[in-house]
Protein backbone atom coordinates (compact mmCIF):
# COMPACT_ATOMS: atom_id res chain seq x y z
CA UNK A 1 0.00 0.00 0.00
CA UNK A 2 2.83 2.33 0.89
CA UNK A 3 4.64 1.48 -2.30
CA UNK A 4 1.57 2.14 -4.38
CA UNK A 5 0.92 5.43 -2.70
CA UNK A 6 4.50 6.57 -3.15
CA UNK A 7 4.37 5.47 -6.73
CA UNK A 8 1.18 7.45 -7.23
CA UNK A 9 2.77 10.51 -5.59
CA UNK A 10 5.82 10.22 -7.81
CA UNK A 11 3.74 9.76 -10.90
CA UNK A 12 1.54 12.63 -9.87
CA UNK A 13 4.57 14.88 -9.27
CA UNK A 14 6.10 13.85 -12.58
CA UNK A 15 2.90 14.48 -14.43
CA UNK A 16 2.60 17.89 -12.74
CA UNK A 17 6.15 18.87 -13.68
CA UNK A 18 5.62 17.68 -17.21
CA UNK A 19 2.46 19.63 -17.55
CA UNK A 20 4.16 22.73 -16.19
CA UNK A 21 7.03 22.31 -18.65
CA UNK A 22 4.64 21.86 -21.56
CA UNK A 23 2.66 24.91 -20.54
CA UNK A 24 5.81 27.06 -20.35
CA UNK A 25 6.97 25.84 -23.72
CA UNK A 26 3.54 26.52 -25.23
CA UNK A 27 3.52 30.09 -23.97
CA UNK A 28 6.95 30.93 -25.42
CA UNK A 29 5.97 29.82 -28.93
CA UNK A 30 2.50 31.28 -29.23
CA UNK A 31 2.94 35.02 -28.53
CA UNK A 32 0.26 36.68 -30.76
CA UNK A 33 1.27 39.39 -33.19
CA UNK A 34 0.12 42.92 -32.55
CA UNK A 35 -2.98 43.80 -34.65
CA UNK A 36 -1.26 46.93 -35.96
CA UNK A 37 1.46 44.81 -37.52
CA UNK A 38 -0.81 42.47 -39.38
CA UNK A 39 -0.43 43.20 -43.06
CA UNK A 40 -1.17 41.25 -46.15
CA UNK A 41 2.53 40.87 -46.90
CA UNK A 42 3.47 39.31 -43.52
CA UNK A 43 2.29 36.07 -41.87
CA UNK A 44 -0.63 36.50 -39.51
CA UNK A 45 -0.80 34.74 -36.15
CA UNK A 46 -4.25 33.61 -35.17
CA UNK A 47 -4.78 31.50 -32.06
CA UNK A 48 -1.99 28.95 -31.71
CA UNK A 49 -1.25 28.50 -35.43
CA UNK A 50 0.99 30.43 -37.80
CA UNK A 51 -0.49 31.04 -41.24
CA UNK A 52 1.96 30.68 -44.09
CA UNK A 53 2.35 33.68 -46.44
CA UNK A 54 -0.01 33.76 -49.37
CA UNK A 55 1.71 33.05 -52.72
CA UNK A 56 0.57 36.38 -54.17
CA UNK A 57 0.96 39.19 -51.63
CA UNK A 58 -1.63 41.94 -51.44
CA UNK A 59 -0.98 45.67 -51.47
CA UNK A 60 -2.65 47.71 -48.73
CA UNK A 61 -3.28 51.34 -49.81
CA UNK A 62 -3.69 54.27 -47.49
CA UNK A 63 -7.39 54.29 -48.28
CA UNK A 64 -7.63 50.76 -46.79
CA UNK A 65 -8.50 49.42 -50.21
CA UNK A 66 -6.81 46.07 -50.91
CA UNK A 67 -5.86 45.47 -54.51
CA UNK A 68 -4.45 42.40 -56.19
CA UNK A 69 -1.32 43.34 -58.08
CA UNK A 70 -1.01 42.80 -61.78
CA UNK A 71 1.90 40.87 -63.28
CA UNK A 72 5.35 42.38 -62.89
CA UNK A 73 5.36 44.07 -66.23
CA UNK A 74 2.56 46.41 -65.00
CA UNK A 75 4.03 48.88 -62.52
CA UNK A 76 0.86 50.78 -61.69
CA UNK A 77 0.57 49.33 -58.20
CA UNK A 78 4.20 49.99 -57.43
CA UNK A 79 3.70 53.60 -58.46
CA UNK A 80 0.58 53.82 -56.33
CA UNK A 81 2.48 52.54 -53.28
CA UNK A 82 5.08 55.29 -53.65
CA UNK A 83 4.28 58.91 -52.72
CA UNK A 84 3.27 61.05 -55.70
CA UNK A 85 5.64 63.82 -56.76
CA UNK A 86 3.76 66.71 -58.31
CA UNK A 87 5.75 69.14 -60.44
CA UNK A 88 4.06 72.48 -61.17
CA UNK A 89 5.39 74.60 -64.05
CA UNK A 90 6.50 78.14 -63.39
CA UNK A 91 3.70 80.70 -63.85
CA UNK A 92 3.56 81.90 -67.43
CA UNK A 93 2.70 85.31 -68.76
CA UNK A 94 -1.01 85.93 -68.94
CA UNK A 95 -1.89 85.26 -72.56
CA UNK A 96 -3.80 87.78 -74.60
CA UNK A 97 -7.11 86.19 -75.49
CA UNK A 98 -8.38 86.31 -79.04
CA UNK A 99 -11.94 86.52 -77.74
CA UNK A 100 -13.46 89.99 -77.70
CA UNK A 101 -17.01 91.18 -76.99
CA UNK A 102 -19.06 92.26 -79.96
CA UNK A 103 -18.23 95.74 -81.23
CA UNK A 104 -20.46 98.72 -80.64
CA UNK A 105 -22.63 99.56 -83.66
CA UNK A 106 -21.16 101.98 -86.17
CA UNK A 107 -20.83 104.90 -85.92
CA UNK A 108 -20.37 105.10 -82.15
CA UNK A 109 -19.90 108.39 -80.30
CA UNK A 110 -21.07 109.17 -76.76
CA UNK A 111 -19.73 112.72 -76.91
CA UNK A 112 -19.67 115.27 -79.75
CA UNK A 113 -15.90 114.85 -80.01
CA UNK A 114 -15.66 111.06 -80.27
CA UNK A 115 -15.36 109.46 -83.69
CA UNK A 116 -15.48 105.67 -83.47
CA UNK A 117 -16.37 105.35 -87.14
CA UNK A 118 -14.44 102.29 -88.26
CA UNK A 119 -14.85 98.55 -87.78
CA UNK A 120 -11.82 96.30 -87.23
CA UNK A 121 -9.66 95.35 -90.26
CA UNK A 122 -9.59 91.68 -89.18
CA UNK A 123 -12.40 89.31 -88.18
CA UNK A 124 -13.88 89.33 -84.69
CA UNK A 125 -12.27 85.99 -83.81
CA UNK A 126 -8.79 87.47 -84.34
CA UNK A 127 -6.73 89.68 -82.02
CA UNK A 128 -7.24 93.17 -83.35
CA UNK A 129 -5.48 95.19 -80.65
CA UNK A 130 -2.16 96.69 -81.76
CA UNK A 131 1.18 95.47 -80.54
CA UNK A 132 2.25 97.57 -77.57
CA UNK A 133 5.68 98.30 -79.06
CA UNK A 134 4.30 99.22 -82.49
CA UNK A 135 1.63 101.77 -81.79
CA UNK A 136 1.03 105.06 -83.52
CA UNK A 137 3.75 107.68 -83.02
CA UNK A 138 6.64 105.32 -82.34
CA UNK A 139 10.01 105.83 -84.03
CA UNK A 140 11.48 102.80 -85.83
CA UNK A 141 14.17 101.97 -88.33
CA UNK A 142 16.02 105.08 -89.56
CA UNK A 143 14.12 107.50 -87.30
CA UNK A 144 10.93 106.90 -89.28
CA UNK A 145 7.82 107.86 -87.32
CA UNK A 146 5.12 105.20 -87.24
CA UNK A 147 1.99 106.71 -88.78
CA UNK A 148 -0.30 103.80 -87.89
CA UNK A 149 -0.66 100.71 -85.73
CA UNK A 150 0.56 97.17 -86.30
CA UNK A 151 -2.00 94.43 -85.67
CA UNK A 152 -0.84 90.81 -85.20
CA UNK A 153 -1.99 88.80 -88.22
CA UNK A 154 -0.65 85.50 -89.49
CA UNK A 155 0.02 85.31 -93.24
CA UNK A 156 -3.19 84.54 -95.06
CA UNK A 157 -5.50 86.30 -92.59
CA UNK A 158 -8.33 88.05 -94.48
CA UNK A 159 -8.01 91.85 -94.40
CA UNK A 160 -11.39 93.58 -94.19
CA UNK A 161 -12.55 97.05 -95.15
CA UNK A 162 -13.26 99.09 -92.02
CA UNK A 163 -15.94 101.17 -93.72
CA UNK A 164 -17.62 101.73 -97.08
CA UNK A 165 -15.67 103.62 -99.69
CA UNK A 166 -13.78 103.66 -102.96
CA UNK A 167 -10.41 101.96 -103.48
CA UNK A 168 -7.91 104.55 -104.73
CA UNK A 169 -4.78 102.37 -104.54
CA UNK A 170 -4.18 98.62 -104.69
CA UNK A 171 -0.78 96.94 -104.97
CA UNK A 172 2.88 97.90 -104.61
CA UNK A 173 4.29 101.43 -104.64
CA UNK A 174 1.92 103.36 -102.38
CA UNK A 175 4.70 105.25 -100.52
CA UNK A 176 6.79 106.07 -103.58
CA UNK A 177 3.80 106.55 -105.85
CA UNK A 178 5.42 104.29 -108.46
CA UNK A 179 3.13 101.46 -109.52
CA UNK A 180 4.50 97.93 -108.93
CA UNK A 181 7.52 99.23 -106.99
CA UNK A 182 8.36 96.07 -105.02
CA UNK A 183 10.94 97.94 -102.94
CA UNK A 184 8.22 100.16 -101.46
CA UNK A 185 8.31 100.01 -97.62
CA UNK A 186 4.51 99.52 -97.42
CA UNK A 187 4.69 96.44 -99.62
CA UNK A 188 1.33 95.48 -101.10
CA UNK A 189 -1.22 97.99 -99.84
CA UNK A 190 -4.83 99.11 -100.25
CA UNK A 191 -5.95 102.72 -99.78
CA UNK A 192 -9.65 103.63 -99.40
CA UNK A 193 -11.40 106.99 -99.56
CA UNK A 194 -14.51 106.56 -97.47
CA UNK A 195 -18.04 107.64 -98.23
CA UNK A 196 -18.20 109.65 -95.02
CA UNK A 197 -15.97 112.22 -93.35
CA UNK A 198 -15.46 114.06 -90.08
CA UNK A 199 -16.43 117.70 -89.57
CA UNK A 200 -16.44 118.27 -93.29
CA UNK A 201 -13.08 116.58 -93.89
CA UNK A 202 -12.50 113.41 -95.93
CA UNK A 203 -11.41 110.19 -94.28
CA UNK A 204 -8.99 107.58 -95.64
CA UNK A 205 -7.72 104.21 -94.37
CA UNK A 206 -4.60 102.34 -95.39
CA UNK A 207 -3.89 98.57 -95.17
CA UNK A 208 -0.25 97.59 -95.75
CA UNK A 209 2.22 94.65 -95.88
CA UNK A 210 -0.43 92.46 -97.51
CA UNK A 211 0.41 89.19 -99.19
CA UNK A 212 -2.39 89.40 -101.73
CA UNK A 213 -4.73 92.15 -102.95
CA UNK A 214 -8.16 91.18 -104.26
CA UNK A 215 -9.53 94.63 -105.15
CA UNK A 216 -8.71 97.15 -107.87
CA UNK A 217 -8.58 100.96 -107.97
CA UNK A 218 -12.01 102.48 -108.55
CA UNK A 219 -13.83 99.56 -106.94
CA UNK A 220 -16.39 100.35 -104.26
CA UNK A 221 -16.24 98.22 -101.11
CA UNK A 222 -18.51 97.81 -98.11
CA UNK A 223 -17.71 97.42 -94.40
CA UNK A 224 -16.30 93.96 -93.75
CA UNK A 225 -15.59 93.17 -97.39
CA UNK A 226 -12.35 91.25 -97.97
CA UNK A 227 -9.59 93.35 -99.51
CA UNK A 228 -7.04 90.54 -99.67
CA UNK A 229 -4.77 88.58 -97.35
CA UNK A 230 -2.25 89.75 -94.77
CA UNK A 231 1.43 89.00 -95.13
CA UNK A 232 4.86 90.52 -94.65
CA UNK A 233 5.68 92.37 -97.86
CA UNK A 234 7.62 95.62 -97.72
CA UNK A 235 9.85 96.71 -94.88
CA UNK A 236 8.82 94.51 -91.96
CA UNK A 237 10.36 92.41 -89.22
CA UNK A 238 7.58 89.83 -89.35
CA UNK A 239 4.03 89.20 -90.55
CA UNK A 240 1.40 91.72 -89.45
CA UNK A 241 -1.13 94.21 -90.76
CA UNK A 242 -0.24 97.90 -90.78
CA UNK A 243 -3.32 100.11 -90.50
CA UNK A 244 -3.60 103.89 -90.81
CA UNK A 245 -6.29 106.57 -90.62
CA UNK A 246 -5.77 109.82 -92.51
CA UNK A 247 -7.85 112.97 -92.37
CA UNK A 248 -8.57 115.21 -95.40
CA UNK A 249 -5.22 114.72 -97.16
CA UNK A 250 -2.93 111.91 -98.22
CA UNK A 251 0.32 112.29 -96.29
CA UNK A 252 2.05 111.77 -92.98
CA UNK A 253 0.79 114.98 -91.39
CA UNK A 254 -2.76 113.93 -92.23
CA UNK A 255 -2.42 110.78 -90.12
CA UNK A 256 -4.32 110.30 -86.84
CA UNK A 257 -4.10 107.70 -84.13
CA UNK A 258 -6.29 104.79 -85.35
CA UNK A 259 -7.02 103.71 -81.77
CA UNK A 260 -9.23 106.78 -81.43
CA UNK A 261 -11.17 105.82 -84.56
CA UNK A 262 -11.66 102.04 -84.33
CA UNK A 263 -14.90 101.21 -82.51
CA UNK A 264 -14.22 99.45 -79.18
CA UNK A 265 -15.78 96.17 -78.07
CA UNK A 266 -18.93 96.56 -76.03
CA UNK A 267 -18.14 97.29 -72.38
CA UNK A 268 -14.56 98.30 -73.18
CA UNK A 269 -13.01 101.75 -73.43
CA UNK A 270 -10.02 103.80 -74.57
CA UNK A 271 -7.39 105.70 -72.57
CA UNK A 272 -5.93 108.93 -73.96
CA UNK A 273 -3.10 110.80 -72.25
CA UNK A 274 -1.00 113.95 -72.42
CA UNK A 275 2.40 113.02 -71.02
CA UNK A 276 4.66 116.03 -70.41
CA UNK A 277 7.71 116.99 -68.41
CA UNK A 278 7.67 119.52 -65.57
CA UNK A 279 7.85 122.42 -68.03
CA UNK A 280 4.84 121.26 -70.04
CA UNK A 281 6.78 119.89 -73.01
CA UNK A 282 6.01 116.51 -74.56
CA UNK A 283 7.84 113.59 -72.99
CA UNK A 284 9.08 111.55 -75.93
CA UNK A 285 8.91 107.77 -75.67
CA UNK A 286 7.78 107.73 -72.03
CA UNK A 287 6.50 104.34 -70.87
CA UNK A 288 3.03 104.32 -69.30
CA UNK A 289 1.56 101.21 -67.65
CA UNK A 290 -2.05 100.40 -66.79
CA UNK A 291 -2.32 97.81 -64.01
CA UNK A 292 -5.48 95.79 -63.34
CA UNK A 293 -6.09 95.75 -59.55
CA UNK A 294 -7.12 92.11 -59.18
CA UNK A 295 -4.89 90.41 -61.73
CA UNK A 296 -1.40 90.56 -63.16
CA UNK A 297 -2.57 91.94 -66.51
CA UNK A 298 -0.78 95.10 -67.60
CA UNK A 299 -1.35 97.32 -70.65
CA UNK A 300 1.72 99.21 -71.84
CA UNK A 301 2.32 102.04 -74.28
CA UNK A 302 4.97 104.66 -75.03
CA UNK A 303 4.20 108.29 -75.63
CA UNK A 304 4.82 109.51 -79.15
CA UNK A 305 8.50 109.50 -80.04
CA UNK A 306 8.41 112.70 -82.04
CA UNK A 307 6.95 116.05 -81.03
CA UNK A 308 5.56 116.59 -84.52
CA UNK A 309 3.31 113.52 -84.58
CA UNK A 310 -0.23 114.74 -85.41
CA UNK A 311 -2.64 114.53 -82.49
CA UNK A 312 -6.42 114.57 -82.37
CA UNK A 313 -7.90 118.07 -82.61
CA UNK A 314 -9.84 117.60 -79.39
CA UNK A 315 -7.89 115.17 -77.19
CA UNK A 316 -4.52 116.60 -78.29
CA UNK A 317 -2.87 113.48 -76.94
CA UNK A 318 0.54 111.91 -77.23
CA UNK A 319 -0.47 108.46 -75.98
CA UNK A 320 -3.46 106.16 -76.56
CA UNK A 321 -4.27 102.67 -75.26
CA UNK A 322 -7.43 101.07 -76.60
CA UNK A 323 -9.35 97.88 -75.81
CA UNK A 324 -9.33 98.10 -72.00
CA UNK A 325 -12.32 96.50 -70.24
CA UNK A 326 -14.30 99.05 -68.26
CA UNK A 327 -13.32 99.22 -64.59
CA UNK A 328 -10.85 100.65 -62.11
CA UNK A 329 -7.11 100.60 -62.80
CA UNK A 330 -3.82 102.08 -61.61
CA UNK A 331 -1.78 104.25 -63.96
CA UNK A 332 1.97 104.08 -63.36
CA UNK A 333 4.81 106.23 -64.74
CA UNK A 334 8.46 106.01 -63.77
CA UNK A 335 9.82 109.54 -64.23
CA UNK A 336 13.38 110.47 -63.16
CA UNK A 337 13.67 107.39 -60.93
CA UNK A 338 10.42 108.13 -59.11
CA UNK A 339 7.21 106.16 -59.61
CA UNK A 340 3.96 108.11 -59.91
CA UNK A 341 0.58 106.39 -59.66
CA UNK A 342 -3.00 107.41 -60.32
CA UNK A 343 -6.23 105.50 -59.74
CA UNK A 344 -8.50 105.81 -62.78
CA UNK A 345 -11.74 104.33 -64.06
CA UNK A 346 -12.10 103.34 -67.70
CA UNK A 347 -15.54 104.23 -68.98
CA UNK A 348 -17.23 101.79 -71.39
CA UNK A 349 -17.59 102.91 -74.98
CA UNK A 350 -15.78 106.21 -74.58
CA UNK A 351 -12.40 107.87 -74.13
CA UNK A 352 -10.99 108.37 -70.62
CA UNK A 353 -8.28 111.05 -70.41
CA UNK A 354 -5.41 111.92 -68.07
CA UNK A 355 -2.55 114.44 -67.89
CA UNK A 356 0.94 114.03 -66.44
CA UNK A 357 3.38 116.90 -65.81
CA UNK A 358 6.76 115.65 -64.70
CA UNK A 359 7.56 116.25 -61.04
CA UNK A 360 4.04 117.53 -60.49
CA UNK A 361 2.84 114.02 -61.27
CA UNK A 362 -0.68 113.43 -62.52
CA UNK A 363 -2.65 116.65 -62.72
CA UNK A 364 -6.27 117.50 -63.32
CA UNK A 365 -6.74 119.89 -66.20
CA UNK A 366 -9.61 120.34 -68.64
CA UNK A 367 -9.10 119.54 -72.28
CA UNK A 368 -8.89 122.55 -74.59
CA UNK A 369 -12.11 123.64 -76.19
CA UNK A 370 -12.51 122.54 -79.80
CA UNK A 371 -10.76 125.02 -82.03
CA UNK A 372 -8.42 126.09 -79.24
CA UNK A 373 -5.28 124.28 -80.32
CA UNK A 374 -2.90 123.10 -77.63
CA UNK A 375 0.70 123.35 -78.82
CA UNK A 376 3.25 122.38 -76.17
CA UNK A 377 6.69 124.00 -76.44
CA UNK A 378 9.13 122.13 -78.60
CA UNK A 379 11.64 120.01 -76.65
Amino acid sequence: MQFRSRTRIALSSGLTLGLLWLLSAYQTTTTPASPSKITASTPSAIGTRQVAPTPTPLLVLETNQVLNPEPKQDTRLQQAAEPLELIFPAPATVPVRAWRPALYPLPWALTPYDHFYFARPVAADQISSPWADYRYGGVFYEDIVHAGIDIPAEPGTPVLATGPGKVTWAGYGFFSGEKDDKTDPYGMAVFIRHDFGYQGQKLYTLYAHMDRVDVIPGQHVETGQALGLSGQTGKVSGPHLHFEVRLEQDGFFASRNPELWLVPPQGWGVLSGRVMNSGGRWLLGQLVEVHAPESEQVWKAFSYGDGKVPSDEYYQENLVISDIPAGKYTLQINYLAKIYRLEIEIQPGRVTTFSFRGRSGFVTEPLPEPGQEFVPPSP
